[in-house]
């Protein structure tokens, strides 16, 4: 099958009726999407909203998988861990005379950067969506493909720092540790108390110890991690053989443990991200397509 324009028309002509059409479908697009940016950029404060430092908080209960190794709570405010009481009780590390597990208590309020960080980019997407409807020119495509793409990308940064992993900021144990006055009593110097998030969601603990002799000993978590270096005879674990530089000493990992936990605050954001991050995709597409652009990317 094939369209033929009546009454003929010349090329050159016929050119020009197909800009004209697409420049007019583009308009209409943008114009649309202006009407759609409320909607994405209501789902993103909404994030923002899980993330404000409001009481109560989220209280999380913290035990070790198939064992007594760890058992207590944490509870986090905003983009900081505000109290926490902490019971192990490790092969590595006797407990004071006459307990039977060694605790931790949390004195003082225990940042986590992830959180901080996440909360930065959150703030950077709801200033593109304004720039994009106020401050830029909304009818120029090329302008919107270009905040869409910017947009895009700082949802996907954002959504990486729930993940979790040792490329995002905060998330590696031994680049550096609470203070000396975090924890009351002050934690062994062979000791050491580290929080991180891991996908999206958990917040357990991983203790890690300082130089050896004696080694070190980590307690891994979906995201709070802490880790210790013992003495006894060390299980298997993924970090056994591996050396790190941690205050300035190296020390190794000599006992580790799994502590799972669920923040439901943390869980909402991501699904909020993702279904933001899946519209702005589909709006990369749509003006994409039109202007005559690869867009890479989910759809």
């Amino acid at each position: 099958m094939s369209a033929t324009v009546w009454p003929p028309i010349s090329h050159e002509q016929l050119i020009k009726e197909e800009e004209d059409s697409l420049a007019a479908e583009l308009e209409w697009l943008l114009n649309l999407l202006q009407e759609n940016l409320a909607s994405l950029k209501s789902g993103l404060q909404e994030c923002v909203a899980l993330l404000a430092p409001e009481e109560p908080g989220s209280t999380l209960a913290l035990s070790s998988l198939r064992s007594e190794s760890v058992k207590g709570f944490v509870t986090r405010i905003g983009t900081r861990i505000v109290k926490g009481d902490i019971n192990l009780r490790l092969q590595t590390l006797p407990p004071p005379r006459s307990l039977p597990s060694y605790p931790i208590h949390l004195q003082n309020h225990l940042p986590l950067p992830q959180l901080s960080s996440l909360l930065n980019l959150l703030n950077q997407t709801l200033d593109i969506i304004d720039i994009s409807a106020w401050t830029g020119d909304p009818h120029n495509g090329s302008f919107i493909a270009g905040q869409l793409k910017l947009l895009a990308d700082t949802i996907e940064e954002a959504k990486q720092m729930l993940k979790g992993g040792e490329d995002v900021v905060g998330a590696k144990w031994w680049e550096d540790g609470p203070g000396d006055d975090t924890f009351s009593p002050p934690l062994p110097p062979t000791l050491s108390f580290h929080l991180s998030i891991a996908d999206a969601a958990p917040l357990p603990p991983t203790l890690p110890p300082a130089p050896p002799p004696p080694p070190e000993t980590p307690l891994t978590g979906l995201s709070i991690r802490t880790r210790l270096g013992l003495a006894a005879r060390p299980p298997v674990h993924d970090e056994l053989d591996q050396v790190f530089q941690y205050r300035g000493e190296e020390v190794t990992v000599k006992e580790k443990v799994r502590v799972e936990s669920q923040d439901p605050s943390l869980m909402a954001v991501m699904a909020k991200l993702s279904a933001v991050g899946h519209a702005v995709e589909g709006w990369r597409f749509k003006v994409g397509v039109v202007m005559g652009e690869e867009v890479e990317g989910d759809v």
